[in-house]
Parts: C-alpha cells; structure tokens; sequence
C-alpha cells in the first residue's frame, strides 16, 4: 500500500477537478451527531478531500415531523466554522422531499416510503427553484457546485425542468448540475434537449453502483446496468458518481450480508463467485474487502467513477482509509472483473 491522500479526477469533460472520493452527508445532523459529523468532514479534508454531497431532504425520515434539511445545516455551520467554503466541490439534490402529511411515519416512527415516494415534490420548474433557495439558506452559501435531480420525475415535462435548471444555472445560483436515480433511455433525452435548446446538459449522474451486479430480471432505475455502464464509457462528458459502494460495509461482513436488505439486489451465483473472487484478491494486497472494492471503484477509468462514502462513524471513516493506498495490478483487476456465475 503506498500512502494515503485523496486524489483528484476531472468531472466528465467539465476540465473541473474533483476529489476522487466524495463524502456523503446523508446522515450527519441526524444518525451521526454534529461532533462526530466535524471529526469526519475534518479528517476528509485533512486527506485531500473536498466532494462532499448532501440533498434537502436529509433526512425526513430519522424523526417524526422532520422535513429535511438537517444535513445540510450542519454542513453550513461547519464551513462557516472553518471557513472554507471556497475550497469545497459542493453537491446537493432537489426533488426528493415528500409532501408533508402525518402518515409519513408509522405508529413506530418508521418511515412510510410508499406514501414518500407517491408524493416527491418533483422537478417542476418552481419547485426546484423554491427546493434550491432554500438549500442555499441552509448551506449558508450563494451557490452550489453541483446541483442533482435527485429522483428522475417522469410527470413533468422535461422541458420545464431543464429551462429552470438553465435559469438556475444562468442566475449563478449553481455550476453543474447532474441527475440520480435515472434511466439510460432518460439520459439521452435530457441530453437531446439540452443540445436542441443550447441548455447545459448534466455532466454527473449519481447512481447505486457496487462490484456486485445486480440479480439477474431485477428491474432497477437506480443501479447501474450493462446498457448503462456502455452508455457512461461512450459518453465520457457524463461522470458516474456512485452510491452505496460497498453496500452498507456488508463485504466484510458474512452474517451481515446474509440478512442486509440491500442484498435483495444482488443474492444470487453470480455474487457469490464474485465474493470468491474478491476474497482471493483481498487476501494478496492484504486488504479487507471493503477496501478493496472500494480501491477497484477507484481504479476504473472507462468510465472514471467517483465513489460516494457515507460513513456513520469516525471509526467507519478511517476503515476506509486504507483503501487509498491499494494497488491492484492488471491481473487482479482482470481477475474482478471476469468473476461471476
């Protein structure tokens, strides 16, 4: 293992470059209290790192009545704290938040995701641009970097939502901007149109993507697929920025992998060969396997991936560490990327 600092990647062909990990904010102000929150977002800058991702609706569903926001607040108090908010590569996602109503959270404070995802605001027009005010408030900040759709809206037209996004582009309020949770088929539409209406098209897309594939017939909007991994390595103006990368930490964990529901997406012969493999490898560059699936996201570059952790824990933070200084050779990665049933 060599030593261990983020490095950088352009974003798509933007000429911008980006930490070639990114943070995840998901659950800080909520299931990760501030402090442990700081001692992390600190240790990721301390590193090198400066992508650090957040959305408005962060997380309504942690706590009876919450409507979001929590993360990014607390992103806001740290770079003003520190700060350096010129230094940070900052992401968040409008689209997302459920409208409010009590029956989001079940007698037991479980989140109804059903209802949730029957009533996301959407990507209309005004929603995204009152959804990204208000995220500017919290952030405490002009702009953001990188702005996402954060869940593809296939009942407004396009058109609006990409002539707002233009506008929120154009007004200074945002950089780049991106789309998550999308089809293959979405994308190339998103793409025409901007084209044809000289709007700026996204240069990200943030998708689930793991070294595990997805079961075979599982329709899924949000994990990367063999047409869209084609489509990423034709398309190298679009940067995948990949959720989930090793899964909740489940790697390292048989027992934990046998009963995580995010396995649902992926149990199967194909994932169990490929677990065989990965252990081999794992073994020989004297790395756990979250590390090194996490050094094989870092090692592809057809397309380049920028993979999005999300740690709970400081502890869960410096786990990963290490990953950064693995090395795997051409045959390592050749043996990874042949496995499967």
């Amino acid at each position: 293992m060599s030593a261990t600092r983020i490095a950088t990647v352009e974003l798509g062909r933007t000429g911008e470059q980006v930490s070639s990990v990114a943070l995840g904010a998901m659950q800080m102000g909520n299931a990760t209290d501030e402090a442990s929150s700081v001692r992390i977002l600190d240790r990721y800058r301390e590193l090198g790192g400066s992508f650090v991702d957040t959305a408005d609706c962060y997380e309504w569903w942690s706590r009876r009545g919450s409507r979001g926001g929590e993360s990014e607040e607390l992103l806001g108090r740290w770079m003003r704290d520190r700060g350096n908010r010129d230094e940070i590569f900052l992401a968040t996602k409008g689209s997302a938040l459920p409208a409010y109503s009590p029956d989001l959270w079940q007698a037991d404070g479980a989140p109804d995701w059903e209802l949730a995802r029957r009533t996301f605001a959407g990507a209309g027009g005004d929603t995204l641009r009152h959804a990204l005010d208000g995220s500017l408030q919290r952030l405490g900040t002009d702009h953001v970097d990188l702005y996402y759709v954060h869940v593809d809206d296939r009942t407004t037209p396009l058109e609006e939502t990409l002539e707002a996004l233009a506008g929120l582009v154009a007004a200074g309020k945002v950089r780049y901007l991106g789309w998550s949770n999308v089809r293959t088929w979405r994308l190339e539409r998103i793409r025409q149109l901007c084209d044809r209406y000289d709007w700026p098209a996204p240069v990200a897309v943030q998708q689930q993507h793991t070294y595990l594939r997805r079961r075979a017939g599982l329709e899924h909007a949000s994990i990367v697929d063999d047409e869209q991994w084609d489509y990423l390595t034709e398309h190298r103006d679009l940067g995948l920025v990949a959720y989930s990368p090793i899964l909740k930490g489940v790697y390292d964990d048989a027992a934990r992998r046998a009963e995580h529901w995010m396995m649902a997406s992926y149990t199967g012969p194909d994932s169990e060969a490929r677990l065989a493999a990965l252990a081999e490898v794992s073994a020989e560059v004297g790395a756990t396997p979250n590390q090194t699936v996490l050094a094989w996201h870092l090692h592809q570059t057809a397309p380049t991936v920028v993979p999005l952790i999300g740690p709970r824990t400081p502890e869960q933070f410096e786990n990963l560490v290490p990953a950064l200084g693995v090395k795997l050779d051409a045959g390592q990665l050749a043996r990874l990327d042949a496995a499967g049933a």
